[in-house]
């Protein structure tokens, strides 16, 4: 009996330890993160590439928010969600026809999912700004006279993402990526749709950001 029963007491051990130890999985070492490129240089489509494709996809450009409600073709809502972050805008509003919403959420699992192969903590990119009304635009150049007045944000195809203002997902992992490699990782990933013939972007120092728009 005392030999069954340490048989026993020492199979329920086991199979006790079995799943405790299963479920601890180790991030891994932090890979290298860095982008053989140059952001000026890699992201340099100039406005009338923009306006192009915004003018083939987009809508027709409304005057007032009131008017967005009503657009000449049908445009998604985009909302914080675990691939983004929307701020909070202050001269757009948070609409994009069909396409350029498919290409901001596949940019944001993009970034993601490559956080995850470099065994790096999970962040989220910020939207910035999205489409414009006429008042929106006219109501920028007031107080930037750069700005331009026919602008591909009109069309509801292009969007803004930050390169330096990021949202990790979890605040208990210690581990802390910097804002220049988070924005490596970013663009890695807008490289690659750039690639593939999915979208124009525009590097803006000034603005901070990636002024990015979907391509036909």
């Amino acid at each position: 009996m005392k030999v069954i029963s340490v048989f026993t007491l020492l199979l329920f051990t086991v199979f006790i330890l079995i799943p405790v130890s299963s479920c601890k999985e180790k991030r891994g070492e932090l890979k290298r993160i860095w982008y053989n490129g140059s952001y000026n240089r890699d992201f340099n489509d100039l406005n009338a590439l923009h306006i192009e494709a915004a003018t083939t996809l987009g809508i027709d450009p409304v005057s007032s928010r009131e008017e967005a409600k009503h657009a000449s073709k049908k445009m998604k809502e985009i909302k914080t969600n675990k691939y983004y972050e929307v701020e909070n805008l202050t001269h757009s509003i948070p609409f994009l026809v069909p396409e350029a919403e498919k290409l901001l959420t596949d940019i944001g699992r993009n970034f993601q999912d490559t956080l995850k192969n470099l065994n790096a903590p999970i962040y989220t990119i910020k939207v910035t700004s999205v489409t414009r009304t006429i008042d929106d635009i006219q109501g920028l150049r007031k107080r930037n006279i750069n700005s331009s007045e026919n602008s591909a944000h009109l069309y509801g195809t292009t969007f803004d993402i930050s390169w330096n203002k990021f949202t990790k997902m979890d605040e208990k992992d210690t581990l802390n990526i910097g804002k220049d490699e988070l924005k490596m990782v970013l663009a890695m990933v807008l490289r690659d749709l750039k690639r593939e013939k999915r979208c124009y972007i525009k590097h803006e120092r000034k603005q901070g950001c990636f002024h990015i728009t979907v391509r036909p």
